[in-house]
């Protein structure tokens, strides 16, 4: 079936595809798949250059954090992230709303000190995240920012 427009002739707003259990979605543009999706949900799209693709759901960040590591530590703005955890100057913990398949995602750090250590990863948080200001110690700072990269449990 070849179509320019897909509506739902009820009126409803509840237009879909219904896919059966081997189906799936190609969305082509001059006659080059750029776009699929399976049954499952898993959805693949053509990356930047044109030749290869890459999975939407692999892709993407699983968790971010920004939060002030100063005074009464707290979450600036976050996603996946549920809450903090002072374990010491310069030392805290950031635990996801939804976990991870396993502790072997890849966790990233920025901070306003010198440098930012992360390491013990949990599935439910980031377990460790030090944070070393300029003279070479662990010290509280203003800003620290985390993202995690991996699958979601």
């Amino acid at each position: 079936i070849e179509v320019d427009e897909i509506f739902n002739a009820g009126g409803d707003n509840d237009t879909g595809i219904d896919l059966a259990t081997n189906d799936q979605i190609l969305l082509k543009v001059a006659n080059a798949t750029r776009l699929t999706m399976n049954s499952t949900g898993q959805t693949t799209i053509v990356g930047e250059g044109g030749t290869t693709t890459t999975s939407v759901q692999q892709g993407l960040c699983k968790s971010w954090c920004h939060f002030t590591g100063t005074g009464t530590i707290a979450i600036d703005d976050s996603f996946n992230s549920s809450s903090l955890a002072d374990d010491g100057t310069g030392d805290y913990e950031v635990l996801f709303t939804n976990a991870m398949n396993n502790a072997n995602y890849s966790a990233q750090g920025a901070t306003s000190g010198d440098s930012i250590r992360m390491f013990a990863h949990a599935t439910t948080k980031i377990d460790r995240i030090l944070c070393i200001g300029h003279g070479g110690s662990s010290e509280d700072v203003a800003s620290v920012a985390t993202s995690v990269d991996g699958d979601l449990a």
